[in-house]
């Protein structure tokens, strides 16, 4: 039976990802049988890669805020786990980060989440995490997707990226904060404490 670190290697050692593995960067994702919390996001930026951490950042200061957790409870507990839909950095585009290569959530995600049987909710963090887990189930776009998230539930709970970028739909959707963010400090109390 494989472990997660026998998946690590097995993903470091694929030929899709020796180009990532030769300059010496490491797949970036959090795992462990003992975690209950699940976050899905898009792909590591180029700092993150470089950092070998997933949310070691202002985006993870917010995130973790919205959790109710600490910095410590985040990394070092064990029970909170980190799967971007691609573990490594994809390159720059033109008006971003390129976006997670298509074919590598589908062949890893599946043999991760397996060796972690007490995951009690996948938070989705992103249109693209939103779009490959709910598949069909979407609404017509992320806004409206993260504010019909009691729909999602027991499983999943959609969240917008909370990168500072986002000031501007934080601005245009305060219930988000004001509603959302609580109902959801709530759900991971329950899961983690």
């Amino acid at each position: 039976m494989e472990s997660i670190a026998s998946i690590r290697k097995a993903i470091m050692e694929d030929p899709n990802n020796l180009e990532f593995t030769k300059k010496g960067w490491n797949p970036i994702f959090m795992a462990n049988p003992q975690s209950k919390l699940l976050i899905i996001g898009q792909a590591p930026g180029i700092k993150t890669q470089e950092k070998s951490q997933s949310f070691m950042d202002k985006s993870g200061n917010k995130l973790r805020e919205w959790l109710g957790v600490t910095e410590d409870i985040f990394y070092n507990s064990g029970k909170i786990a980190v799967l971007p839909l691609d573990f490594y950095f994809p390159g720059k585009g033109k008006t971003g980060d390129l976006p997670p290569r298509k074919d590598f959530a589908p062949k890893w995600h599946p043999m991760l989440i397996n060796k972690m049987p007490q995951i009690e909710l996948t938070l989705l963090i992103g249109s693209y995490a939103q779009k490959f887990y709910l598949k069909g189930r979407m609404k017509q776009n992320l806004t409206e997707t993260v504010k019909a998230y009691q729909e999602y539930l027991p499983e999943y709970f959609p969240l917008v990226h909370p990168s500072p970028l986002n000031i501007r739909w934080f601005k245009k959707n305060p219930e988000f904060e004001e509603i959302i963010v609580p109902q959801l400090q709530s759900i991971v109390k329950s899961i983690l404490y």
